[in-house]
């Protein structure tokens, strides 16, 4: 998100979803202040980034446990995709984000796309793999 340039393309509300990534950030390490690896993770954002060092001590904390993302995917144009986060079980941290398009929707059709394109790419990845794993075998 931060120092990924692509991300930018990707998320095409940038700025709202740098915003809510580091208020959840934030939340988090206000529930485990001590968590090694979280503060790890802020300090080199903090070093690398001035849009997370910015956004970092605008100290704002929040959570959403619903909403729409808007991404834009290179092979499949705009998604729209209203999400839900879901904890795995009562009291945990981790969540489940579930992500949904309405039947017959701009979306739907897009993500319906992208798993026939995934699907062709994994295809050809394990087709060559294939021939890597067994270089005596005749090719086809």
């Amino acid at each position: 998100m931060f120092l990924n340039p692509g991300a930018r393309a990707f998320f095409r509300d940038w700025e709202t979803v740098a915003n809510d990534t580091v208020a959840i950030l934030r939340a988090e390490t206000g529930r485990d202040p001590h968590d090694r690896d979280l503060s790890d993770l802020v300090g080199q954002l903090s070093t690398r980034s001035d849009d997370f060092r910015t956004r970092w001590a605008a100290h704002d904390v929040r959570i959403h446990a619903t909403g729409v993302k808007h991404f834009h995917h290179s092979a499949v144009g705009d998604l729209d995709l209203p999400y839900e986060s879901l904890p795995i079980e009562p009291g945990s941290t981790t969540n489940l984000v579930a992500y949904t398009a309405e039947p017959d929707s701009a979306a739907s059709e897009a993500l319906s796309l992208l798993a026939i394109w995934a699907a062709s790419q994994k295809g050809t990845t394990a087709t060559s793999a294939a021939h890597v794993a067994q270089p005596d075998q005749p090719r086809g």
